[in-house]
């Protein structure tokens, strides 16, 4: 009995130890990824010259330029309204694939049938095809059906971030008991009614999931925007972030460090709200998907 103990506590210290090399492992790795957003920080209030001389220094009284980046930043951009232009493709594109794939799964996991699995294998199939295939047939195609605005790109970002939220989606209805989809049947609830009032609210930590993996995708995103929008009239804010480079390669690193700031502060902040329901969310999707 006292041996068994002895080896209880062995195997305790044992663990404990190798809890804190991970700590430690982790620890260093999460300083590797946000350093360089650091940088990108301390590097917006410094003046330009001093960036390329001294980028990994702080500020000081000699290279300290306020907010003075952040000002020519927004003057020389227009930068509200790419904001104006991020948030609705953003806000839009994340509504539309939470709601009509959430439908769409919902429907493939309880109908079954050769069509509803010919669906979920063209949903999986779309996450493995490489955008660059696609890129330019979609712009043409884009430009023909007078998809060129805020309104229209939300629909070609449905479609590309339809398989992952299906997927998703999937994996959590599975895990949802059918006999509660039955019990509001029964009390004379139709399908819709079954879905909106039962099933949608107890799927909110795959909604939330789904909604910050697809608005950090959508808000972030360059190339598509750049393909599909008519640039004359629409700018998202990487795409105004680009055009702060000039001709030659001269690039005002202070104005553009300033920019790129401005723009992670809306996701960043819609991230931390939500994170506690990614792990959750996560994990519920994956349970029988």
């Amino acid at each position: 009995m006292a041996k068994k103990n002895t080896d209880s506590q062995v195997s305790t210290v044992r663990k404990a130890k190798h809890g804190w090399i991970l700590t430690l492992f982790f620890c260093l790795l999460t300083i590797f990824y946000v350093y360089p957003i650091f940088l990108v920080v301390i590097n917006a209030l410094k003046k330009k010259g001093f960036i390329m001389k001294a980028p990994f220094a702080l500020p000081d009284s000699r290279s300290f330029f306020g907010l003075t980046n952040f000002v020519k930043g927004i003057e020389k951009t227009n930068f509200f309204a790419a904001i104006g232009n991020s948030v609705i493709i953003t806000v839009g594109s994340v509504a539309a694939i939470i709601l009509f794939t959430s439908m769409c799964a919902w429907y493939i996991t309880r109908v079954h049938n050769k069509g509803t699995t010919a669906i979920y294998m063209l949903c999986l199939f779309s996450m493995i095809v490489p955008f660059q295939m696609v890129m330019f047939p979609l712009s043409k195609l884009a430009n023909m059906m007078k998809l060129s605005n805020p309104i229209g790109i939300i629909l070609v970002y449905l479609g590309f971030g339809a398989g992952l939220a299906v997927f998703m989606f999937c994996g959590f209805v599975k895990s949802i008991p059918i006999e509660i989809e039955e019990a509001a049947m029964i009390d004379g609830c139709t399908p819709l009614q079954t879905f909106f009032q039962v099933v949608f609210p107890i799927m909110k930590p795959t909604v939330i999931t789904v909604a910050i993996l697809q608005a950090m995708w959508i808000w972030n995103d360059y190339l598509l925007p750049y393909l599909v929008l008519d640039l004359k009239k629409y700018k998202t804010i990487p795409i105004v972030i680009q055009y702060l480079k000039g001709g030659y390669g001269a690039v005002d690193w202070g104005t553009m460090m300033a920019m790129l700031v401005l723009a992670i502060i809306p996701i960043i902040i819609f991230y931390v709200a939500c994170q506690k329901y990614i792990i959750e969310g996560v994990v519920a999707g994956a349970v029988k998907g």
